[in-house]
């Protein structure tokens, strides 16, 4: 999986499967579903059927409670570093260097704080990209 792979999934977590219906209970008898005749189902409208759009995600409150059960505080909202710390993720350079070539960076790796600037602003942005909600001046 990718960095950002790994930083989004650590924010969007795949909701798990629903756990198996219940068995029935012995001497208990299920109730008969009915399947209404053909004539009463109205034709479905592909052209109105639409895939439910995903709710939006509260970035913002999801990885400040994670900030807040930590002992050391993280600056995740302007630091790169802090924000793949907080999201158990290894945030040494050669992986932030790995990130900036994910994300189609083109200046000087060399130059840390330039990059480490430019892959927060990215990054915020594809969470954004994602439905992740984050306070105004984070986005703008």
């Amino acid at each position: 999986m990718s960095i950002l792979g790994k930083i989004l999934g650590g924010i969007f977590h795949k909701k798990e499967a629903p756990p198996p219906a219940a068995a029935p209970v012995p001497g208990q008898v299920a109730a008969p579903t009915s399947t209404p005749p053909p004539s009463a189902v109205p034709p479905i409208d592909a052209s109105a059927a639409t895939a439910p759009q995903p709710q939006p995600v509260d970035v913002a409150g999801i990885l400040d409670f994670k900030n807040s059960v930590r002992d050391e505080k993280l600056n995740w909202r302007t630091s790169i570093v802090d924000l793949m710390k907080l999201l158990g993720m290894e945030s040494s350079l050669a992986e932030r260097k790995e990130l900036a070539d994910e994300l189609g960076y083109t200046g000087d790796k060399s130059d840390s704080a330039s990059m480490n600037i430019w892959l927060h602003k990215q990054v915020i942005q594809k969470i954004v990209d994602n439905g992740g909600q984050l306070p105004r001046d984070m986005t703008s």
